[in-house]
């Protein structure tokens, strides 16, 4: 009997329980798309803020050259998977054919991280130990004349002479479009310069905020260098994943409140619709007890069948803003299901409170009255 009344309940009432179902699908499903890309953000933004570049500077403490030994060293120490690239730089002047040129050095397979905003004509060197090709700033090659392809010589007072292929020419928007970028062991041999660099520059991984404490690490293993995270990117890692996970959780609070509102005047009118059955309930022996379990279980069918629902659509909606936003899907991280299903019952929890004090305070005889 209880069964039948509950089941007759919801299909007399169709429509309006089709605008609760949809209230709370619609939560549910923001929730669940939500909480889904909140979990996965970390590491998508941290990924799409690479393409920034570089995040971590490693230079001297004195204004002179680092040895490269060093930073060998520094990135065996850092925590497996921290860093994303690393290259020592080395700059000098070099003579050419036409003119004094400077000369860059690198480790040409990290170079696609560490300057991913370089704009590359013709094929990027992909190995550091290529010592007949290189690559050539843009400024540089109109100011030579030269293309992709044809050849540049090194000439040394002493009268040694090296010649590259130009194999790709690089905008950068920097003072590199000035430089010709070459391996960094023959910038160490051309230059006299032996194990040494200029400088390093790193991609840190930086989610959760560990830039900082790598580098007060490492200021405390080598006073003796300048070691810095460059903040006008890692800095702006953490600020914009607080921003953006403040966006939506300010977006989840809202689409619950005005679920919850939609639920609460939606069931007050069934309420006052079903007037007459509580009272008639009431009058045939019903406790209070026995009415709240009757609104209860019909709204809890409702509330399952929409979760289900809803996490279904959040997650078709996660993928939709994955793909839009970092080019990839997303992943669905263990504690979304039961965020979404403990949030969705506390919706239909609140949003039943009213409703069922005024289904228990009807008055029997004036609604009775007469009938």
């Amino acid at each position: 009997m209880f069964r039948h009344i509950v089941l007759q309940a919801l299909r007399l009432r169709l429509q309006r329980v089709l605008i609760i179902f949809a209230a709370l699908s619609v939560g549910a499903a923001i929730v669940t798309a939500m909480a889904a890309v909140y979990f996965d953000i970390n590491t998508k933004m941290s990924r799409e803020l690479r393409t920034f570049g570089a995040n971590f500077y490693i230079g001297s403490g004195t204004d002179g050259l680092i040895k490269e030994a060093q930073l060998h060293s520094l990135l065996q120490q850092a925590p497996q998977g921290m860093i994303n690239a690393a290259s020592p730089y080395l700059y000098g002047i070099a003579r050419s054919e036409q003119e004094k040129i400077v000369l860059m050095g690198v480790w040409f397979e990290d170079m696609r991280t560490l300057a991913p905003y370089w704009q590359i004509s013709g094929q990027p060197i992909n190995v550091n130990f290529d010592q007949r090709n290189a690559m050539i700033g843009k400024t540089l090659a109109q100011r030579l004349e030269l293309n992709i392809g044809d050849s540049i010589t090194l000439s040394k007072n002493g009268g040694g002479k090296h010649s590259f292929k130009i194999k790709a020419i690089v905008e950068s928007g920097d003072a590199t479009d000035s430089m010709l970028i070459v391996n960094l062991e023959f910038a160490q041999q051309w230059l006299d310069k032996p194990g040494m660099a200029s400088n390093a520059l790193l991609s840190v991984k930086n989610d959760q905020g560990q830039v900082e404490q790598f580098a007060q690490q490492l200021r405390q293993d080598y006073p003796e260098l300048d070691i810095r995270p460059i903040r006008k990117v890692s800095a702006s890692e953490g600020q914009i994943l607080d921003k953006i996970k403040g966006l939506m959780g300010l977006i989840s609070i809202v689409i619950l409140v005005l679920a919850t509102l939609c639920v609460n005047t939606t069931l007050i009118a069934i309420v006052g619709e079903r007037a007459k059955e509580f009272a008639l309930q009431k009058a045939l022996g019903a406790k209070p007890s026995d009415i709240i379990r009757q609104i209860g279980a019909e709204i809890l069918i409702i509330a399952v069948l929409a979760i289900i629902f809803g996490l279904i659509i959040g997650y078709i909606l996660a993928q939709v803003l994955g793909l839009m936003v970092f080019k990839s899907a997303i992943d669905m991280r263990l504690p979304v299901i039961p965020i979404t299903v403990l949030l969705s019952l506390l919706v239909t929890l609140i949003a039943v409170i009213v409703p069922t004090r005024r289904a228990l305070s009807v008055e029997m005889a004036n609604l009775l009255k007469g009938e």
